[in-house]
This record gives structure tokens, sequence and C-alpha cells, in this order.
């Protein structure tokens, strides 16, 4: 009702909306846990170094520089070795609208969601010394295969990994290009050097900082692919390196000074990434619509043509490799021993704890955000609340998961024994690198629904648990469920943190494939590496389907 300055009253729900936001505790929880998470890693590690600062100091010599050099050499290959190959698969599967495209941008998904340990096998069981192609390599070498153990394995496994990831990160921003454009091209008969060069070279060029920086820096923090591979001290990274210091050496002040390198290292590359326009939060979910005016010429089309086979090839081999090598071994014998079934027990057990603690985390902090966000824009400026709400789930990638696993080790050491605490770190620490995905999944979800209920629930007074299930869980049911499926599944195929804190008392798939690798039962192992690469993809199916259904 008007009032007699002239001036409206606020309506109830506006009122109550522009009034100062309450319930930030989960959000200050969710950062909370976060700061304790890091924040007890890295007093571990200072508390441990500053004990014998001299000895810490004295393991900065050649061996170790030379190992911070592997680390950011493999990084680098792998990173050009998987950039340059996916715009030209990029540029060839946007040029031609075919039937098997959405099938193949489907098959460029599965890599990121098979354990790095699976995929570890899948490249020994191609190329190792009695791969499939050990025998037409060595025909043509004319000498006995070496195998791919070291620097080559291990860029194999990083391009299979990057390069699907990358080409659908580059065709999301070709999806970006105006249909104007296309349109103007074709009537101006535009070749086809001509479209790189003028329409879509321009708009790689801008996502090529971000998609080459998210490369770079998984192929830094890279652990279980190298510790695989490597195949010794000449192929050893800093996260390697500090997972010996530790499980083989028993040297905690080496490995807090192996550790506080790498951890100088990745914030040192992140920020120089994000001076250079790198961004680490891009989404890989594209469109398969091809929106192109005219097609190319024969030969360009046999060009993309075979372009495509050997990327399809390449993506498919090791895959098909796990499947028929896993067949290959007494699969009832391993299901019906003890250790495998209460290895894989362990596993869903933590790893569904560990979705349902990074579930819950996450949507703290998409809730809080939202909540300052409202009141952070009426008032032009962002709290520093609403910041690390926003920006605290992504900066904990930042922070692998070895270094945080390697704080706690020499932390906990002192007050007991560190393998009883297994369960606890496994389940901590995956699901804090899992936030970051599920935040990204429900974000969307949560912010469409609070900008079209919040209003109303307001002013119908609807608060608390009763906006949560009347208003919230129907719009957030499906996300959240696709979040926490993924969040599942990563932790599933996880290997950085139970490699440190696993015993015979804890094990999980992963360890115990590790551990059969380790006493040279290959057969064993890749058994063990189908079930495991069975359990997550389904997971991801799952997941996939619950997103597609939102």
């Amino acid at each position: 009702m008007a009032e007699r300055d002239g001036t409206l009253k606020p309506a109830i729900g506006e009122s109550r909306i522009r009034s100062k936001p309450s319930g930030l505790w989960p959000g200050r929880l969710a950062l909370g846990f976060l700061i304790v998470l890091a924040g007890g890693a890295f007093g571990g590690l200072v508390s441990e170094a500053s004990g014998d600062w001299l000895r810490a100091l004295s393991f900065l010599d050649a061996r170790t520089l030379a190992i911070a050099r592997f680390t950011l050499w493999q990084a680098v290959l792998s990173t050009a070795l998987s950039i340059i190959p996916a715009l030209l698969v990029t540029r060839a599967l946007s040029r031609h609208q075919f039937a098997g495209r959405e099938l193949l941008l489907r098959l460029f998904a599965i890599p990121q969601a098979l354990p790095a340990i699976v995929v570890a096998l899948g490249v020994l069981a191609l190329f190792g010394r009695a791969g499939f192609l050990a025998e037409p390599f060595s025909a043509i070498s004319g000498g006995r295969w070496p195998g791919v153990y070291g620097l080559s394995g291990i860029l194999i496994a990083h391009v299979f990994f990057n390069l699907p990831l990358s080409v659908r990160l580059f065709s999301q921003s070709l999806q970006s290009i105006p249909d104007d454009n296309w349109r103007l091209a074709s009537q101006l008969g535009m070749g086809s050097l001509a479209q790189w060069r003028l329409i879509e070279w321009p708009v790689l060029r801008a996502s090529l900082p971000g998609v080459a920086g998210l490369v770079f820096m998984l192929c830094v923090t890279s652990f279980t692919i190298v510790l695989t591979l490597g195949g010794g001290p000449a192929a050893t990274t800093l996260e390697v390196a500090i997972y010996q210091a530790l499980r083989f050496d028993f040297d905690p002040v080496g490995a807090v000074t192996l550790t506080l390198l790498q951890l100088g290292l990745t914030i040192g590359i992140v920020s120089l990434l994000m001076l250079l326009g790198g961004r680490f939060a891009d989404s890989a979910e594209i469109s398969v619509v091809n929106r192109r005016y005219g097609s190319p010429g024969i030969g360009e089309a046999l060009l993309n043509l075979a372009v495509l086979a050997i990327a399809s090839a390449f993506v498919l081999a090791p895959m098909a490799a796990v499947v028929v090598a896993g067949l290959k071994a007494d699969l009832a014998r391993l299901a019906g021993e003890t250790a495998v079934l209460r290895a894989t027990i362990t596993s869903l057990v933590l790893a569904f704890a560990a979705a349902l603690l990074a579930t819950g985390l996450s949507y703290s902090l998409v809730s809080t955000r939202n909540r300052l966000a409202k009141t952070g824009h009426r008032q032009h400026r962002r709290t520093l609340l609403e910041r690390s709400c926003d920006q605290g789930a992504g900066l904990i990638l930042v922070v692998p998961p070895i270094v945080l696993g390697a704080g706690w080790f020499v932390l906990a050491r002192h007050f007991g024994d560190v393998f009883a605490i297994a369960p606890v770190m496994v389940v901590t620490v995956n699901a804090a690198m899992a936030m970051p995905f599920v935040v990204r999944t429900i974000r969307p979800a949560y912010d469409a629904a609070a900008e079209r209920h919040d209003r109303l629930a307001a002013s119908l007074g609807i608060i608390g648990y009763s906006r949560l299930s009347l208003v919230v869980w129907p719009v957030l049911r499906q996300p959240l469920m696709t979040g926490f499926l993924f969040a599942m599944a990563l932790s599933l195929g996880d290997l950085g943190v139970i490699a440190l804190f696993g015993s015979d008392a804890v094990q999980t798939l992963p360890y115990l494939l590790l551990a059969k690798l380790g006493a040279y039962r290959t057969d064993d192992a890749a058994g063990l590496a189908l079930l495991l690469g069975l359990l997550t993809f389904a997971l991801m199916m799952v997941a996939g389907r619950t997103r597609d259904r939102a």
C-alpha cells in the first residue's frame, strides 16, 4: 500500500528476502571442513619439517630437482600431445553431420569415468612386453619389444585421458559460434581454410589457455599413471617420490620436503595459468547439433575421416584390451576370494560415504552462496564468505590428494597408528576432491529454482524443512543424484590416499589391484581391473541417465 510520501511498502516476502541472510551455518561448516582438511595437512608438514630444517633442506639436491624437471617435462609433453591432435579431431568432428556422431561424442566421455589404474592396465595389456601388440611391434623393429614402461607409457595414458576431454571442451567452444557467422560464410563462398582462419581459430584460440591449463594441471598432479607405468627412478614425479618416501623409505622429513615442493609447484602453476586466462571450471557438456551451411570437399572429408578413425581407435583400444585381458582371467575364482569380496565391499562403502559427504557439503556451499549473492547484488559487493563459498570447493583441487594424505600421515604418526585412520582419510579426501564436480552439477539447478520460487516461498512462510521438502527437493532430486553418483565413481577408482594409508586390514579394489601388479600376478590384476572398470562405468552410466532426465 502507498505511504504518505508516495513510496510503496515492500511486500512481505520481499522484505524477508531483503533482510540480512540467515541460515549461513551450512556454508560455514563446509568451508570449515575444507580449511581443517587442508590446514591440518599443511600444519603437519610444517611441524615435521621445523624439527630439522637443515635435513629437510638437504633433500633439495640434484635428484630432487631432476624429479621436479621430469614432473614438468612429462606434463608439457602430455599437454602438447593431447591439445594439438584434439584441435584436429574437434574440427573434423564439427565439419560433418553423420549417424554415429553422437555415439562418438559419448565414446570420448568414457575415459573420464574410468579409474586411472584400469587405464594403466589397458595400456600394459596393449603395449606391454607381453601385450597384444608386442609381437607385431617386435616384428617391425626386428628385436624384442621392450614395452612402454617409462615416459612413453605415461604419455600414452595421459593422452588417452586428456585428448577426449580436450575435444569435448573445444567442441563446446565451437558451439558458441553464432549461427549467422556460418550463414554469412556460406553466402560469401568461404573455403575451408578461410573458415578456419576467420571463424573457428579465433574461438579456439580464446579457449586454448583454459583447456591447456586444465590438461597440464591434470598431468602435473598425476599419481596413479606414473606409479604404475613409470618404470623406475628415471620416470618418477614428485607425487610418486612422496609415496615412496613414506611407504618404502619411511623418511617423513624427506617426504615433507618433496610435498612442500609439489605444493609450491602446483600453486605457482595455477597462479600463472590464471594470469594467462586459464579456467578450471569448464563443463564438457556439448551439443551435437551441426549448424554449418555447406559441406567439405572430398579430400577434406577423407582427411577428416582418417583423423576421426585414428582418434576413435586410440580411445577404444585400451578399453578393449582391458575387457579382453580381464575375460582371460579366472573371474569365478577371483569373485570367490575373500580378499576380493572384502575389498569390493570396502570400496563401495567408502565410496558411498565419500559421495554422501561431498554431496552434503556441496549443497551447503551452493545454498549459502545463493543467499549471500542476493544480498551482495543489492549492496553491489561480494563478501569474503560469498567468494569463499563460490570458489572454495574449486581451490581444493590446487592441493593434490597425495599432498593432503602426506600431511595427515606425518601428523597422525605422532598420535597413534596412522593406518587405523585409513577409512576416515579416504572418505574425507575423496569427498573434498569430488566437491568441485558436484557443485558444478547442482548449482545451476539450485540457482534457477531459487530465482523462481524463493519470493513465493518467503511470502507463504515456507522455510526450513518445509522449504527443503516442498520447493528444493523436487527440483534438485535429479542433479543431487547425478552429483552423488559421479562423486561415488570418482572415489571408487581413486588410489591416491589409500596407497598411503592402505594395509592388510583396509584394502580397496584399486589397492588390491596394485598389490596384484606388484606381485606380478597380471592375470588377477586384469580381472580386477575389469571388475573395477565395470563398477565405475555402471555408476557413470546411471549418472548420465539421471542427468538426461533432469
